[in-house]
């Protein structure tokens, strides 16, 4: 998810400023002592990840691992996930560090045709519930985490105008719904791209672009990414409040309202959000070893530690995904607040390798113009 996290690709950044989300996750880096960079090769006892802007992980979980494995761990983001793929596609020949990850299902195709990844195969990947799994001839690519892309609503707002919340696509086009809706550019955004693939994954290749029109003649609004639209424009968020924002409907995540809950001061006894489960199209992160990493050695021993139920534990309620091994420990602040929809929107990577880039210029043209 990592979206964005995620993803998640983009920054998930809260409003009220604790954390980001691909959900929520703030960085979880940490440099190197002695070492600079990935390493000068065998040797190197460094082990670089790149990620995007949602990488998190414990303190004393990435410290079990350094002492454990003997490699320091030095995190490089790079901005949101499309744009942090781009740049480990240009710099694949000298590549900034050992491990990617963070590429999401609606962009893997162009990091597997722009050859980004080599082969490994981590400990545990026999773990990862089948659903996720990915490449599996190849195993250039190891799933991490999971997430639903979905419309959110903004509780208060529905109770008080005695309106009955959206629940599925269908819903959103309904005139009682005009004006009330906020997403994200699907040109610059991760969760405005998992949106219109959402869309086009319910209506096909013929009827997405009509759904769309309809949306856009029912007033939807579009800004540039996740951050704008939910703590700037969405009147549920804790930044929206604050900003007297007026839209009740926002493209986020499942896992946001878990996020409102646990990051609330004081905390509320039922989450401020509700999740629209009829919207959801399911994002899927990997990790991969990068082609011609220095420290090899090192990018395997961190990929099989993102593998470990330690770190799939871990991993929820740092960057408000979900775990992808089996028996994982799921936070039951998400059990109760932000299940996942149990029927999401899904789509071959091969159709949107196909169709992407086409269907965001459709997009563009008919939504922006």
């Amino acid at each position: 998810m990592s979206i964005t996290k995620k993803a998640k690709a983009t920054v998930f950044a809260v409003g009220f400023g604790l954390v980001a989300l691909p959900a929520l996750a703030a960085c979880g880096s940490s440099d190197s002592d002695g070492d600079s960079g990935s390493g000068s090769g065998g040797g190197s006892k460094t082990v670089t990840l790149v990620s995007h802007n949602s990488w998190a992980v414990s303190k004393s979980v990435l410290a079990a691992f350094e002492k454990q494995s003997g490699y320091k761990v030095k995190v490089l983001e790079d901005g949101d996930a499309g744009q942090a793929v781009n740049k480990a596609i240009l710099t694949k020949d000298n590549p900034q560090g050992d491990v990617f990850f963070g590429v999401d299902n609606t962009l893997l195709s162009r990091a597997l045709d722009n050859e980004l990844f080599q082969s490994y195969e981590p400990k545990g990947s026999d773990l990862i519930l089948p659903e996720y799994r990915a490449d599996q001839d190849q195993h250039r690519v190891t799933p991490i985490d999971t997430g639903d892309i979905c419309v959110n609503y903004d509780k208060a707002y529905f109770s008080e105008h005695k309106l009955t919340p959206p629940s599925s696509f269908d819903d959103l086009i309904k005139p009682a719904y005009k004006d009330l809706l906020v997403t994200e550019n699907a040109s610059t955004s991760s969760p405005g791209l998992g949106f219109l693939l959402g869309t086009a994954a319910k209506y096909g290749d013929d009827g997405w672009q009509d759904y769309w029109k309809k949306l856009k003649a029912n007033g939807v609004k579009v800004v540039d990414g996740w951050e704008q639209a939910y703590n700037e424009e969405f009147s549920g968020s804790a930044g929206g409040k604050k900003a007297k924002a007026d839209r009740p409907l926002v493209v986020s995540y499942a896992s946001s309202p878990p996020a409102e809950v646990i990051y609330a001061d004081p905390k509320p006894t039922t989450a401020p959000t509700g999740v629209a489960t009829g919207t959801c199209f399911r994002q899927v992160e990997y990790a991969g070893l990068l082609s011609n990493a220095e420290n090899a050695e090192g990018g395997k021993a961190l990929l099989d530690f993102m593998l470990t139920k330690t770190f799939q534990d871990d991993m929820p309620l740092n960057m408000f995904v979900y775990p992808v091994r089996e028996a994982a420990q799921v936070p039951e602040e998400f059990v109760k607040y932000g299940p996942q929809a149990k029927d999401p929107e899904t789509m071959d990577p091969a159709k949107i390798a196909d169709n992407r880039d086409d269907w965001v210029k459709s997009w563009t043209s008919l939504v922006l113009k």
